[in-house]
């Protein structure tokens, strides 16, 4: 369509074009984390008793169907915390014979492959950790891995909580790119769909990168302050040509929120020798470079004996004892923010910056009319990068392949089925598997490894927190 467009003159490169992004909801029920692993092992139940329904039958307990018979729904449990722990070990050690079964030399080939066998392992490696004794224990919340590693429904793998200012949500992120020349009519030409934890910035380079593939690059580019830094001007102009125009964080300092103290605009920067001079004229007397969040900076330092005797002292550092210190970009990254700061606080620059407002009536037509807040499809094809088609049919001029199914709704009563045989005389299965613990040999089971969305293969070196290594 967008070739069509070009053709009939209705869309060029050039021009003008804007970019925002709102929050997608998965297509998935809301668990908390412990239903969440009780709904994992449910799925994996269901998924073992159609494929191998007379190895799982020597596992089954007698409790189970009534635990994982139908889906796990659990509300507030009486006794606080103990019992949530309580409830959630005696999942875990459910699960932990599960997946010890599974990973047995004697199990049915191709058990550890199933989709919800290997789900199964990556919760529990996130939620569960080996004590010094032994046993398998329940996280606590801060010891979890990052949400952009967790997942929020075993159902649903791509789908990530995220927090944004106000909002909460688990699910994904779309951004939305339309052009917005008032001589031509307002075009969507690029929509981006991420994991909700990949932040604004990030997808900057990525818009302006595909865009240049479809010949499609604005001259100008409006955006939030989410999508823009130095280090983003400065590529879009050097590699696409691209303006990008946005607002620039303001300081940060304590100095500079104040309003009444030495913010960093306040120093004078030398670049050729290297120092930075403060508004009372002393000198800094080192400069050294900093890495901070991914970003080089360069730190100045002043001389703790001027620092100690000036007058403005109280105004410029709010230590005792210590000098002032000051850190910086480098020089073109620098220039870049100072500029910026300045030009954002004229009338002329927000007249300029006043039609990116529009994206915000865009974003608002797809989640009223065509439903966007909420994704209609799971079991989505891996992407081949951080960015994908969108999932929405309304959006997209290609109908997705994924599946509506609800695996918790619609999925037969297997486990069920199969916690309804009799038992038979054959050895316990426990008998059969090598148990995990921190005594067992190299040969035992190796899928609890902290390294673990992907495993450790064959040969384990028992880095991070496999049986071995008892982490």
């Amino acid at each position: 369509m967008l070739e069509r467009l070009v053709e009939a003159g209705l869309l060029k490169a050039g021009g003008r074009q804007r970019t925002d992004a709102t929050h997608v909801l998965a297509a998935v029920r809301t668990l908390s984390r412990l239903e969440l692993v009780g709904e994992t092992l449910r799925a994996a139940l269901e998924e073992l008793a159609e494929a191998a329904p007379a190895w799982l039958v020597l596992l089954i307990e007698p409790e189970w169907a009534k635990r994982y018979g139908r889906r796990v729904e659990i509300g507030k449990l009486p006794g606080g915390k103990a019992a949530v722990t309580a409830r959630a070990e005696e999942f875990g050690r459910d699960g932990h014979k599960i997946l010890t079964a599974a990973w047995a030399a004697c199990a049915p080939p191709g058990l550890r492959l199933l989709p919800q066998v290997e789900i199964l392992r990556q919760a529990w490696v996130h939620h569960y950790f080996w004590d010094v004794d032994g046993c398998l224990r329940w996280r606590d919340g801060h010891a979890l891995p990052p949400a952009s590693l967790r997942f929020d429904s075993p159902y649903d793998t791509d789908a990530h909580y995220c927090v944004k200012r106000d909002t909460a949500w688990s699910g994904y992120r779309t951004h939305f790119t339309e052009t917005c020349d008032e001589e031509r009519p307002e075009l969507v030409v690029h929509v981006a769909t991420t994991i909700s934890t990949v932040q604004d910035i990030e997808m900057t380079d990525t818009i302006h990168d595909e865009l240049a593939e479809r010949h499609l690059l604005p001259a100008e580019h409006v955006v939030d302050s989410g999508y823009i830094s130095p280090a983003r001007i400065e590529r879009a102009q050097r590699v696409h040509g691209i303006t990008l125009l946005g607002p620039i964080a303001a300081d940060h300092s304590a100095q500079a929120k104040a309003g009444l103290g030495f913010g960093k605009a306040a120093f004078t920067i030398d670049w050729a020798n290297e120092q930075a001079i403060c508004p009372r004229g002393a000198t800094s007397v080192s400069w050294t470079e900093l890495r901070i969040k991914e970003n080089t900076y360069l730190q100045a330092r002043f001389a703790e004996a001027d620092c100690r005797s000036c007058p403005d002292r109280t105004r410029c550092t709010s230590s005792a004892t210590r000098p002032r210190s000051i850190a910086v970009l480098p020089r073109p990254l620098h220039e870049i923010q100072t500029r910026n700061r300045l030009d954002q606080q004229t009338e002329q620059w927000q007249r300029r910056y006043a039609i990116r407002a529009g994206i915000e009536a865009t974003l608002s037509q797809n989640v009223r009319a065509h439903g966007l807040r909420r994704s209609r499809y799971r079991a989505w094809p891996a992407p081949t990068s951080s960015t994908s088609s969108p999932r929405w049919p309304a959006t997209s001029p290609a109908s997705p392949t994924g599946s509506t199914a609800h695996p918790e709704h619609d999925a037969g009563p297997r486990t069920s089925a199969v916690c309804a045989q009799p038992p038979r005389d054959l050895p316990n299965i426990t008998n059969r598997v090598t148990a995990l613990d921190l005594r067992a040999r190299r040969e035992s089971t190796c899928w609890f490894d902290l390294r673990s969305v992907v495993g450790c293969g064959e040969e384990c070196g028992h880095v991070g927190g496999c049986s071995e290594s008892g982490r």
